[in-house]
C-alpha cells in the first residue's frame, strides 16, 4: 500500500503562527496530535508511550516559550520521567526513570509538550522495529530513529527528537521524505541519552521542512540557527567518487535533479575529490563505534545477554576483540582528519551528497545503509537532509547538505536554498 496521500507532515512554523498567543488553540493541537497518534499509529506504529490527555493539554494551555504548546515526539533512548523508556530492548520493559534526560528538559523549557516516545532500534544498533514507512507501508522508515522519523512524516507530530551514531537522523529523513538534521557533535547534550558511543552519539531533529527543523534546532540550543534567506549564490561541491559505496543510479538521478535546480535558482556546483584519509575514516568510524558500544552496553552484554537480539549481540562479541592500541590510533586518525577539514570545504558552502544510498528498502528486516552518513558523524560535521524529490520506484529521497563544525546557521540556511530550489523546479 502507497500510503503518501493519506499521511501528510505537518509545519510547526504554520501551526505556531495560526495558533498565535491563544492558550486555547495550544490546547486543541496538543488534542488533535494525540486524537491522530490514536487513529493513525495502529497502522504506522511509531509510538511506543503516548502522553495522559488531561496533563498534556493542560501542560499546553499554560506553555510559554519558543514552542509553546507545540507536540514533540521523543526518542525511546532519552529518559523521561514521566513517561516509560525501554532504550529499545526488553530488558527496560516498563522502566521508569527518576528525572529527564537534558534534551527533554530544554524541551519543557521550550514550550514543548512530550506527547509521547517514539520506536527506536535497539539501544539505537541496527536491529529492525515494527515502525512502517508513511510514505510506504510496506518500507521500512529507517532506524535507528524509525519512530521519530515516521511520526513527522504521518504527520502525528510536527517536531521529533532523534540520534545518530552512523546515519540514524539522515536516513530514515530520507526514507520518509522530510527534513533530518544532525547538529555539530556536541551541540545539543547527550546527558540522559542510552550511550552507545561516546565519541559519535549525536542528538537529531526532525520536522516537515528545513526551515522549522532549524526552528526547533534553534529553540533548543540558544544558537541564532533560523532560516533568514541570507543563503542567496552559494556553491556546493558534489564527490567525483565515494570511498564507501558508490550511489545507485536512482540516487545519482536524484542528486543530478538537485544540482539542476541549484543552478537554476543561482547556486553553483563543482565537482569534488575527496582526500585520502576519507577512506580510512570508514574503518575508524567501525572501530570507535565498537570499542565504545562494548563498555557502554557492557552490563547489559554480561547480565542480560540471552535478551539482546542476535544482530546486537554478534556486534559486541565482535566489538570485545578490539583492542586499546587500535582504539587510539582511530582516534588519532579522526582527530587529524577534522584538523583537515577546512582545506575540504575551502571556497565552498558545502557538500552535496546523496542522503543514503537508495529509497528506501522494501519490507521491515533492514533499515538500511549508513553509508553516506557515518564520515561526517565521526568528523562531527552539521548535515541537513533536504526533503523534496521522488526516486523511480516511488518513494522519497533526500539530498545531504554537510558544512563545517560549527558552521551551522550556514549549513541550515544553505539547505534551505536547495530545499526551495527542488520545489520550484518541481512544482
Amino acid at each position: 500500500m502507497n500510503a503518501h496521500s493519506l499521511y501528510r507532515p505537518v509545519s510547526g512554523l504554520d501551526l505556531l503562527e495560526r495558533i498565535g498567543n491563544d492558550s486555547r488553540q495550544r490546547g486543541l493541537v496538543v488534542e488533535d496530535a494525540l486524537a491522530r497518534i490514536g487513529q493513525i499509529d495502529p497502522e504506522v506504529r511509531a509510538m511506543t508511550v503516548v502522553a495522559q490527555r488531561e496533563a498534556a493539554v493542560a501542560a499546553a494551555i499554560a506553555a510559554t516559550g519558543p514552542l509553546a504548546g507545540m507536540p514533540v515526539a521523543v526518542k525511546d533512548i532519552f529518559d523521561t520521567a514521566d513517561l516509560t523508556t525501554g532504550y529499545g530492548s526488553p530488558i527496560y520493559e516498563g522502566h521508569r526513570p527518576r528525572s529527564d534526560a537534558a534534551v527533554v528538559t530544554l524541551l519543557r523549557r521550550s514550550g514543548g509538550i512530550v506527547v509521547g516516545k517514539t520506536t527506536t532500534s535497539e539501544f539505537a544498533y541496527m536491529a529492525p522495529t515494527v515502525t512502517r514507512n508513511p510514505c510506504d507501508l510496506n518500507r521500512t522508515p529507517g532506524g535507528s530513529s524509525s519512530g521519530s522519523a515516521a511520526a513527522v512524516a504521518a504527520g502525528l507530530v510536527p517536531f521529533a527528537i532523534g540520534t545518530q551514531t552512523g546515519g540514524s537522523t539522515i536516513r530514515p529523513a530520507s526514507f520518509c521524505g522530510i527534513a533530518g538534521y544532525k547538529p555539530t557533535f556536541g551541540m545539543l547534550s547527550t546527558v540522559g541519552m542510552k550511550c552507545f558511543s561516546w565519541s559519535l552519539d549525536t542528538v537529531g531533529l526532525f520536522a516537515a521542512g528545513v526551515p522549522d527543523v532549524a526552528y526547533l534546532a534553534q529553540s533548543l540550543s540558544g544558537r541564532q540557527l533560523a532560516v533568514d534567506g541570507s543563503t542567496t549564490r552559494p556553491v556546493f561541491a558534489i564527490p567525483e567518487h565515494y570511498p564507501w559505496t558508490e550511489p545507485s543510479a536512482n540516487a545519482s538521478t536524484v542528486l543530478e535533479a538537485a544540482a539542476r535546480a541549484i543552478e537554476r535558482a543561482g547556486g553553483r556546483v563543482r565537482p569534488i575529490r575527496f582526500p585520502a584519509w576519507m577512506t580510512d575514516l570508514i574503518g575508524a568510524h567501525h572501530t570507535i563505534q565498537s570499542y565504545e558500544a562494548w563498555q557502554a552496553l557492557g552490563y547489559e552484554y554480561d547480565r542480560h545477554r540471552a535478551m539482546l537480539s542476535p544482530m546486537l549481540a554478534d556486534f559486541l562479541e565482535r566489538a570485545g576483540e578490539i583492542d586499546t592500541a587500535a582504539y587510539v590510533r582511530a582516534c588519532v586518525l579522526a582527530k587529524e582528519a577534522k584538523e583537515g577539514l577546512s582545506s575540504l570545504f575551502h571556497g565552498m558552502t558545502g557538500l552535496l551528497t546523496p542522503s543514503a544510498p537508495d529509497e528506501a528498502p522494501d519490507g521491515l528486516s533492514s533499515t538500511g545503509d549508513p553509508a553516506f552518513n557515518r564520515n561526517w558523524t565521526l568528523l562531527g560535521c552539521p548535515c541537513v537532509n533536504v526533503p523534496g524529490l521522488w526516486g523511480a520506484r516511488g518513494g522519497p529521497m533526500g539530498v545531504q547538505v554537510i558544512g563545517r563544525p560549527w558552521d551551522d546557521a550556514r549549513c541550515l540556511d544553505a539547505a534551505a536554498f536547495v530545499e526551495r530550489a527542488i520545489a520550484e523546479c518541481t512544482a
